[in-house]
């Protein structure tokens, strides 16, 4: 389990395969759930997040590794 928490409305970047993108928590996810086709296990021990790109608006679910405060 990771240290990292996030709260709704938090400013975060990642890493894509095109380089840094930046965006916005939107919710925490703490159950299994399926975004874009994609399935997120999350669970309350291993929570998830979903986060908006601020250039594209779109949604995605990330671990906390795989995010870093802005």
């Amino acid at each position: 389990m990771t240290d990292r928490k996030f709260e709704r409305g938090d400013d975060v970047v990642w890493r894509s395969s095109q380089g840094a993108v930046h965006g916005t928590i939107v919710r925490k996810v703490t159950e299994p759930t399926r975004i874009k086709g994609h399935r997120a296990t999350a669970s309350p021990g291993e929570p998830q997040y979903v986060v908006e790109c601020d250039k594209s608006g779109r949604r995605a679910v990330h671990k906390p590794s795989a995010l870093k405060k802005e």
